[in-house]
């Protein structure tokens, strides 16, 4: 990614600076790049179309990211790491007690998690995951309820304010949540807005969250904050995240349980 400045490069100002966000994040929605700037969203499809034209950026459906970066599919992301995701659902579903009412979010670890609760018909699923609620249509599955809204690209997510009213008033045991990366602070961070209003919703909706994330996000920052680390009483993963993360995790309290079930030295809350 380019290093000079606005002047040497030629950008607008706000330009170069988008540039330098998405090179630094390695992904930007339109949305949240318009909420970042302060600007529309025609604005911020402007800026990306000429960053685009210049061989700077790679445009993709919804966003953009550096130039030459391939964004996985959701197809892609169900096979990657899929080990890794059957034992993180074998831990979350060891986070939620027998008569629970819990939110699951979207993505793929979300998915294989539907699949380990098939058979868990002691709990009640609140989800705007349809890829996840087809897992759970079957006999002996958990009562099941599919939050409305408008379906956001692949994944079979339903975003939007139907959404967020319906958790609004629900009072939920558990939140399950996903995301795609972790800020300095430990703070799991995702790219879609409308996708992190729900998230948000769930968690202020329920007595515990519970993070889940394979190890594959501890090295990567998105670009809006889903909710402070100390938010969640557990990350939920694969293996142990390092030092500098580790750090910031277990100064805002939160656990670790991991394909070894390593503890974090922390409490656990809620």
């Amino acid at each position: 990614m380019p290093t000079s400045s606005a002047g040497e490069t030629g950008l607008a100002p706000r330009q170069d600076a988008l540039l330098r966000l998405v090179g630094e994040r390695g992904f930007g929605t339109v949305e949240g790049l318009a909420r970042h700037f302060g600007v529309s969203t025609q604005t911020i499809r402007r800026d990306i179309i000429a960053l685009t034209e210049r061989g700077l950026l790679q445009r993709f459906h919804g966003g953009a990211g550096p130039a030459g970066a391939v964004r996985l599919g959701h197809a892609e992301k169900a096979v990657r790491q899929r080990d890794a995701k059957a034992r993180i659902a074998a831990l979350a579903l060891q986070e939620i007690p027998r008569g629970a009412a819990i939110f699951l979010d979207v993505g793929t670890t979300a998915e294989a998690i539907a699949a380990a609760l098939a058979t868990r018909g002691d709990v009640r699923v609140f989800t705007n995951n349809m890829l996840a609620a087809l897992r759970l249509a079957r006999p002996g599955a958990p009562p099941l309820r599919v939050l409305g809204g408008m379906v956001r690209g692949s994944d079979g997510s339903l975003v939007g304010g139907e959404a967020v009213r319906a958790l609004a008033g629900l009072s939920l045991d558990v939140a399950v949540i996903a995301c795609s990366g972790f800020d300095a602070s430990g703070a799991p961070s995702d790219f879609d807005g409308e996708k992190i209003a729900l998230k948000r919703a769930a968690i202020a909706a329920a007595r515990r969250a519970v993070l889940v994330a394979d190890s594959s996000k501890f090295g990567r920052q998105a670009l809006e904050r889903i909710a402070p680390a100390g938010a969640f009483a557990v990350l939920v993963t694969d293996a142990p995240p390092g030092g500098g993360l580790l750090a910031a995790l277990r100064s805002a309290g939160v656990a670790l349980r991991c394909g070894e079930d390593m503890p974090l030295a922390a409490p656990m809350k809620g």
